[in-house]
């Protein structure tokens, strides 16, 4: 199976990255930073004996993310599992390069962009596609005409729920395209993510209140080589079982509308890829 993890310099991407090379997964780790990616590889060919490929990519540049997909498709003649870990929360209001508020543009449009990308070579491969998503998706309020909250009351935790809901919709909108897409929650994970924030000072110093990255990385492998990962195309899990989920994460009128949506915003209506199914 070769299968790309993005998010995996550290965190439970670098434990599931570890994960899927004991089941013998030859894996393409994509992150932001060279060191950590580096020291990653190195965990992961002490397990097989073989060093994984590499990746650096910043997913606040559309740029970077093209470069990044253009690489794998030379790189990998299959793609068999596409992880889609990478993500960020933050609680200050910042913007990218490219025009959009940062966690909408790291947790969904990049993501979006890089699937449509590579998604020829997936349905090929009749990969899977496998998303980090969250329990936040519940307080999702997501608005397509409005994605980075411009025109409605802002806050990071606000903002936060909005993308990954659209992980949620987008997951929704691939299964429709035939791909075997699942998404899920991770769990309450003890790692660097959200620092600062009193939720994750609480996480990291209450004992019992949070889990390990081995945890939220066995909940990801579960999706990228158990059959549930296939049997239940669209569905958000929690615990490894497929759950019911507020109507605003799953609507197929409202996927659609974001998946119009993130086409404008990524510059990519007229890709191939991305206009199929």
């Amino acid at each position: 199976m070769n299968t790309v993890i993005t998010g995996a310099s550290d965190g439970i991407g670098a434990a599931s990255a570890l994960e899927l090379a004991r089941k013998g997964h030859q894996l393409i780790l994509v992150g932001r930073t060279p060191s950590k990616l580096s020291a990653v590889a190195d965990q992961v060919a002490a397990i097989t004996g073989r060093r994984p490929g590499t990746l650096t990519g910043d997913f606040t540049s559309f740029e970077d993310v093209r470069w990044l997909a253009a690489e794998l498709l030379d790189r990998c003649e299959r793609i068999d599992v596409l992880i889609n870990n990478a993500g960020v929360m933050s609680t200050r209001r910042q913007h990218t390069a490219d025009g959009h508020e940062l966690m909408i543009q790291v947790n969904h449009l990049s993501p979006f962009l890089l699937t449509n990308l590579l998604l020829d070579r997936i349905r090929e491969s009749s990969g899977r596609v496998v998303t980090t998503c969250s329990r936040a998706a519940k307080t999702g309020r997501l608005d397509p005409a409005d994605l980075s909250r411009e025109r409605r009351r802002w806050s990071g935790w606000l903002q936060y729920g909005d993308s990954k809901q659209a992980n949620a919709l987008f997951t929704v909108s691939l299964a429709e395209r035939g791909i075997a897409a699942t998404c899920l929650h991770p769990g309450v994970i003890r790692t660097g993510f959200a620092p600062g924030t009193f939720l994750m000072k609480l996480v990291l110093h209450v004992p019992r209140m949070g889990e390990s990255v081995e945890a939220g990385a066995a909940r990801i492998t579960h999706l990228a080589t158990h059959r549930d990962g296939v049997d239940h195309p669209g569905r958000y899990f929690a615990g490894n079982i497929p759950v019911t989920v507020p109507v605003q994460m799953a609507d197929p009128e409202l996927a659609a509308a974001l998946w119009s949506a993130s086409l404008i915003a990524t510059g990519s209506a007229n890709d191939r890829s991305s206009a199929s199914g």
